[in-house]
């Protein structure tokens, strides 16, 4: 008697094909699971863990490496003199102290993705959109945050007393120079939310940034830097701000009622799931202060689920902070 034939086997793909032929309907089936879970086994509203180790570089005034995930970002800090002689447009005695620093552009930060920390930025390449999109962000928290202290980049000169001057008369101080600080930000290894790596790195590098004792020297006429470690001093930041990205995966389609679709909103995004996202917002807060909430694409996110953002920005903030300190 002839043997039966046996059916032929099944046709399967390994777990990451799927994910590759079909992104947004892979990330569908895990969220809509009765425990929602994400491919990379974490909770929507959980975190990856941020690792961060300071004073990596030896030849900077202030260094510092974050880790977050795969996604790795390198930042230092370095001090370089501008004499107030040589700014075009020197402040006047009446302009405010917040806005010298950027009046003057004295934080200069610059991201680097061009390092083949993925596919997409290889080396040799000119600065991406992004690379200067996270420049120009950073910077602009930067100053909107007023972290850094204006008198801390100030070198000042107090002429000595002459005989001309009448009894409780102070001698003059003038302004003869300034401290740039160069906040490069390097990103070696790149899955996903390099924002809150970049500037975490960045707050924990200008904690680690010590500049040494600079004075003016009347004889040579040139701004004299000590060389003894023990005149250094570290930078007075006025507050620890923080950053917390969020990504907002959407089933909404030209097919299908606005009713009927759904959204998760998911804490720390990594490539993958940015991707398949189009709508990110940003919670950057200090101390239970709102500084500024960004929001890029997409229109799914409502009032509800942004003050859960919140929410989950401000225990971010705290667990930032604990590792920072």
């Amino acid at each position: 008697m002839a043997e039966t034939a046996s059916a032929p086997p099944g046709l399967s793909f390994p777990r990451a094909t799927f994910a590759k032929l079909t992104p947004a309907p892979f990330l569908q089936a895990h969220l809509k699971q009765a425990q929602p879970i994400r491919p990379s086994g974490r909770r929507p509203d959980e975190a990856r863990e941020a690792v961060i180790n300071t004073g990596s570089l030896s030849h900077s005034n202030g260094s510092a490496v974050v880790r977050l995930g795969d996604t790795s970002v390198v930042c230092g800090v370095r001090g370089e003199i501008l004499l107030a002689s040589e700014v075009p447009h020197p402040p006047n005695s009446e302009a405010l102290k917040e806005d010298l620093v950027e009046h003057l552009g004295l934080l200069v930060p610059n991201v680097e993705l061009s390092t083949g920390c993925s596919p997409a930025y290889l080396p040799g390449n000119p600065p991406s959109n992004s690379a200067q999109s996270l420049s120009w962000r950073i910077g602009s928290l930067l100053h909107s945050s007023g972290l850094v202290n204006p008198e801390d980049l100030t070198i000042s000169y107090t002429e000595p007393k002459s005989a001309d001057m009448g009894p409780g008369e102070e001698p003059n101080t003038v302004v003869k120079a300034y401290w740039a600080l160069y906040i490069d930000i390097l990103c070696i290894s790149l899955d996903g939310n390099c924002y809150d790596a970049a500037w975490t790195a960045v707050m924990a590098a200008l904690k680690n940034t010590t500049l040494p004792k600079a004075s003016w020297d009347a004889d040579r006429e040139a701004i004299v830097c000590s060389p003894f470690a023990s005149e250094a001093r570290q930078l007075t930041l006025t507050g620890s701000p923080s950053t917390t990205t969020f990504a907002v995966f959407s089933t909404a389609s030209p097919l299908k009622q606005r009713s009927e679709a759904e959204s998760w909103t998911l804490l720390d995004p990594d490539s993958f799931e940015e991707d398949v996202c189009n709508e990110t917002v940003t919670v950057a807060i200090d101390a239970g202060k709102i500084l500024s909430i960004e929001k890029h694409g997409g229109a799914r996110i409502g009032k509800d689920a942004l003050s859960d953002c919140v929410v989950l920005a401000t225990k971010a903030w705290k667990e930032i902070q604990q590792k920072l300190s």
